[in-house]
């Protein structure tokens, strides 16, 4: 049940284009939020073009997942965060529409490739996702994650 929250959390928010809180948890964050049940999901990120962010689970009331990630534009003369943020959006639906959201992904936007390499499963999991134009590496975001123990 976990991975398949987390799959529709993450595609009814950033992808799905969810709109933001009204309030931040912290102080000049951006934060998306979806509940389902008893369950509950914030990505809370600082920045735009380059950024920083975390997404939390939490069953209960209580956090048992987490995923931190830190995203940058590599090179501007090539790539822009709007257009990045396109690719990623497209890139990143194709992959929930598949049911999951690890396990390694390859996506073409034009002449732009999304390509998503990661280690491990949902317990606990590191990856990187960039964006090529031409064989140039444009856009990276590093993440890792995984379970929570109290």
């Amino acid at each position: 049940m976990l991975e398949e929250f987390i799959v529709q959390a993450k595609s009814a928010t950033y992808v799905g284009g969810g709109s933001k809180s009204r309030t931040s948890t912290r102080k000049g964050s951006h934060d998306l939020t979806y509940r389902q049940g008893e369950w509950d999901y914030i990505d809370s990120y600082f920045g735009g073009t380059d950024f920083i962010g975390q997404e939390v689970v939490w069953h209960e009331g209580v956090a048992l997942w987490a995923m931190n990630y830190y995203g940058r534009i590599l090179r501007p003369d090539m790539i822009d965060g709007t257009i990045a943020g396109r690719v990623i959006q497209a890139s990143l639906s194709a992959l929930y529409q598949e049911g999951r959201f690890l396990g390694g992904f390859i996506h073409h936007v034009g002449e732009l490739v999304y390509v998503d390499t990661n280690a491990g499963e949902a317990r606990s999991f590191t990856g990187i996702e960039r964006i090529y134009r031409g064989g140039v590496e444009t856009y990276r975001l590093d993440y890792h994650g995984g379970m929570i123990k109290p």
